[in-house]
């Protein structure tokens, strides 16, 4: 690249989009030129804006602190001045969807963090080790859109981040059932314990949308791209509960499969070491190499101790056996907020600059 792309970083004052300007601060690729959130914090410095509720582990950096926060209703003023933007605005579905295409069709790509645009049919939504080929739905968009450099492109939900990387490897045995427990984060919600003194020592057995998202979305993931969209893999089928713990960062999956054809523990393990996506081989900057991780310690993988393998990038898996009624069981941890939101993000926005959907103006 011959210098930075300017990035924008939309409903930058919220969690998410505190963990974009944290990952994006001293990025090789990507500078932040613009961050933007709603009427009660445009026209304030970040700082100002973020004053108390500064939820990262490190000190609002220097490059950012100084911005101007710009307005989300007034996109004209301002989105010529960078590249394309990330969003992860605290709207509803329909607002976002107006929004997203707006920005667009402004010829300003959208990488979203939202689930707006997640069954938009000609919307890639990309896990970047394991479905970069849907970017050739960009194409199909643009001509939807009447755009020449706009489009959207979306990222799954945080929480089939931690299982759907590990089963890809092993999708040529035929996965047909899945049964998948989800111990999701408070910071999946937005939340810290400061904020959210209820869940301290507490589990809730309900996260409104999350099942229906972990049942259905992997199925559009390991799907192929048609010639209106992607269809969708009819196989396998998914059972999921999602509980909400008490944990700040990271969410486990508990997870049991049943295979047309069953491998054995050697393939399993030898595949998941092998396994490096167009990420890995491109070395793209945010890819964790290895991607996945196995540990031989029954009592891994831990949110305390791993979910911030490879700087939050990787997925750690564990505790592999097999199962009385399916075949095979493992535990699954990924950092919800980097690898399942603003760094999945990231390194799908290199993906898409590697392929060279995303250029400069």
């Amino acid at each position: 690249m011959r210098r930075p792309l300017k990035a924008g970083i939309i409903g930058a004052t919220g969690y998410v989009g505190q963990r974009f300007v944290t990952l994006l601060a001293r990025h090789p690729w990507f500078q932040i030129s613009a961050v933007a959130a709603s009427a009660r914090s445009a026209g304030k410095t970040y700082q100002e804006a973020v004053s108390g509720r500064w939820k990262m582990e490190v000190d609002i950096p220097e490059s950012v602190s100084g911005l101007t926060v710009l307005s989300t209703e007034a996109l004209e003023d301002w989105i010529e001045s960078v590249d394309f933007v990330f969003c992860a605005v605290d709207m509803d579905k329909k607002s976002i969807r107006i929004l997203e295409e707006r920005i667009a069709r402004l010829e300003t790509p959208v990488v979203s963090n939202n689930s707006a645009h997640r069954w938009t049919p000609d919307v890639p939504m990309i896990i970047p080790e394991v479905n970069p080929e849907h970017a050739a739905l960009i194409d199909l968009q643009r001509s939807r859109l009447g755009t020449r450099r706009g489009f959207i492109v979306v990222k799954p939900n945080c929480s089939i981040q931690s299982y759907v990387p590990v089963l890809t490897p092993l999708l040529d045995f035929e996965p047909q059932q899945i049964i998948v427990a989800t111990y999701q984060a408070i910071s999946g919600a937005g939340k810290t314990f400061a904020d959210w003194p209820e869940m301290e020592q507490n589990l809730i057995p309900y996260i409104g949308g999350e099942e229906a998202k972990s049942e259905e979305e992997p199925l559009k993931v390991w799907g192929t791209v048609g010639n209106s969209g992607i269809i969708p893999s009819s196989q396998p089928v998914i059972s999921a509960q999602c509980y909400r713990v008490a944990v700040q960062e990271g969410h486990t999956a508990a997870v049991s499969v049943r295979f047309a054809r069953k491998p054995d523990r050697t393939e399993i393990l030898e595949r998941w070491a092998a396994y490096r996506g167009l990420p890995q081989q491109a070395k793209l900057p945010s890819a964790p190499d290895p991607f996945l991780i196995y540990m031989h310690d029954e009592n891994r993988p831990q949110p305390k101790l791993d979910s911030m393998a490879g700087q939050g990038m990787a997925v750690t898996i564990g505790r592999l056996r097999e199962d009385n009624v399916m075949d095979w069981k493992m535990a699954c941890l990924s950092h919800n907020t980097i690898r399942g939101a603003a760094g999945g993000a990231v390194l799908t926005a290199e993906l898409l600059a590697h392929q060279g959907y995303l250029t400069a103006r």
